[in-house]
């Protein structure tokens, strides 16, 4: 209100603006609030080993007693593994068809991933 005792109009605004923000944000906090079982949920999600669901990353020696990280696994590696281009699509691993070379950790890996990623039927 201004000092005459008559209402703004960009005061009267302002409140209609904050009505409405209001209304919309009345939604969204009774979603935000969690119960119980939605953190069990979140708890049960959170505690599971996410490692062996990701599949491994390819190293090569780079020097003494180093590794780099590599593109991909090199054809020979997962021909060592028993790993075929189709199966190494549909797990997710990276593929470097220009690397040369086996690297005996990554073939090792790569059988224990596969291992661990087949469903007993």
């Amino acid at each position: 209100m201004l000092r005459t005792g008559r209402k703004d109009k960009e005061s009267e605004i302002a409140v209609k603006r904050e009505d409405a923000i209001y209304d919309r944000s009345e939604a969204f906090i009774a979603m935000t609030t969690w119960q119980k079982r939605d953190w069990q949920q979140f708890y049960e999600l959170a505690r599971r080993p996410w490692r062996r669901h990701r599949p491994p990353r390819p190293v090569y020696p780079s020097g003494l007693n180093r590794v780099a990280p590599a593109q991909g696994y090199s054809l020979s590696e997962l021909d060592d593994a028993g790993v075929d281009l189709d199966l190494a699509e549909r797990l997710g691993l990276p593929v470097d068809a220009g690397r040369i070379g086996v690297y005996g950790p990554n073939v090792t890996v790569l059988r224990e991933f596969v291992r661990s990623s087949r469903h007993p039927l």
